[in-house]
């Protein structure tokens, strides 16, 4: 495999034409935005924004890049929308994320995270100029069994609960797929990338232990943490995004990465979520959040303890997470505190990519 900088990816996006699914939301946000960095022409295709506030709002993404509105699991609203697209690199992140959403609406859950990709597949392998094509999935793809040491690529598909089944089945989707119609030596590639617990600037969205900090601590209230033994691999959104476009950028070059990949933080960032949200409290400082801990009410089955083992993507791309678990906790702190302060949202979140690249150039 050829190499390309963590910095830049040697400049391989330059004019390139990528479509980027679910850019409403918060990681899609932030790789638009990164994209558009590096010179890429960026399409969205997502459902319009589902919180007030949102990242897409924030940074006025709709003013920098393509973007179209239809729902995945509508097959011919998705054909439409994307009538005259032909992006040389897909990137899959539209989905139903919320594990706990997912008791409440296991069959909208699959129908999205199966049928809605299967629909996201079908429209990539008919563009002309596709090189490749990403499905990003999670680390709740893997058949948990609660072990200390992470999970490797070739660890059997699971799930308790919906969501992570619904994951797991993606993964199996996206094999078959890849399998049927992205197996030509020369043609179009499909991997799938999962991530870890990822936070940062930007998301709001419910169930989710940073979000739920923020809201809490903004309107001066205590949070309820349901669950302060369990064991996360938390990162910051930027660490899997690199990730991300380290396998778009091998598929540009005609590198063969068609297969599943982990992007996970390294065993420091590997926490309880107590000792997380402690972390947060000490970098916001005075007047920061306040916890009450114990299980709530309503408490559903989640996984305990989940590691991810990142050897393959190290050993074979060169990747690794750059940022420390307190660094990473110092920039989603940052972020959240300029927004309420109302700074210019797109320019600091520019501006936190950039800072993370000169981090990755130093190597």
């Amino acid at each position: 495999m050829t190499g390309t900088s963590t910095a830049d990816f040697g400049g391989v996006f330059q004019g390139k034409r990528v479509l980027v699914t679910g850019h409403t939301g918060f990681k899609g946000g932030w790789l638009c935005l990164w994209l558009r960095q590096l010179g890429a022409r960026v399409t969205g295709l997502a459902l319009p924004p589902e919180t007030t506030p949102s990242i897409f709002d924030c940074c006025a993404l709709d003013g920098v890049i393509d973007s179209r509105f239809a729902n995945i699991n509508d097959s011919a609203a998705l054909a439409t929308a994307l009538n005259g697209v032909d992006a040389d690199i897909v990137i899959h992140m539209a989905a139903q994320a919320i594990v706990r959403a997912s008791y409440d609406t296991p069959a909208e859950t699959f129908l999205t995270n199966v049928v809605g990709t299967a629909h996201v597949l079908d429209q990539a392998r008919a563009m002309p100029s596709l090189k490749g094509a990403i499905v990003v999935t999670s680390d709740k793809c893997y058949e948990n069994n609660e072990w200390v040491w992470g999970y490797r690529e070739n660890d059997p598909m699971g799930g308790s609960d919906p969501y992570s089944a619904s994951k797991g089945a993606a993964e199996l989707l996206t094999a078959s797929y890849r399998r049927s119609f992205f197996c030509a030596p020369e043609g179009p590639q499909l991997a799938s990338a999962r991530a870890g617990n990822v936070f940062g600037g930007g998301d709001w969205a419910a169930d989710r232990l940073i979000p739920d900090i923020i809201r809490a601590t903004l309107a001066e209230k205590p949070t309820v943490i349901r669950n302060p033994a369990s064991v996360r691999p938390w990162q910051h959104v930027m660490e899997p995004l690199s990730g991300y476009l380290t396998l778009a950028a091998r598929m540009l070059t005609g590198d063969r990465v068609d297969e599943g990949w982990n992007f996970g933080p390294d065993n420091d960032a590997v926490v309880e979520v107590e000792t997380l949200a402690a972390q947060i409290s000490a970098a916001w400082g005075n007047g920061g959040p306040r916890f009450e801990f114990g299980r709530r009410s309503d408490a559903l089955h989640e996984a305990k303890i989940l590691k991810l083992d990142s050897t393959k993507a190290a050993t074979y791309l060169g990747w690794r997470p750059r940022l420390t678990l307190d660094q990473a906790i110092q920039m989603t702190v940052e972020w959240y505190r300029k927004q309420a302060e109302g700074a210019d949202m797109r320019a600091l979140t520019e501006g936190q990519i950039s800072r993370y690249c000169e981090l990755a150039a130093k190597g």
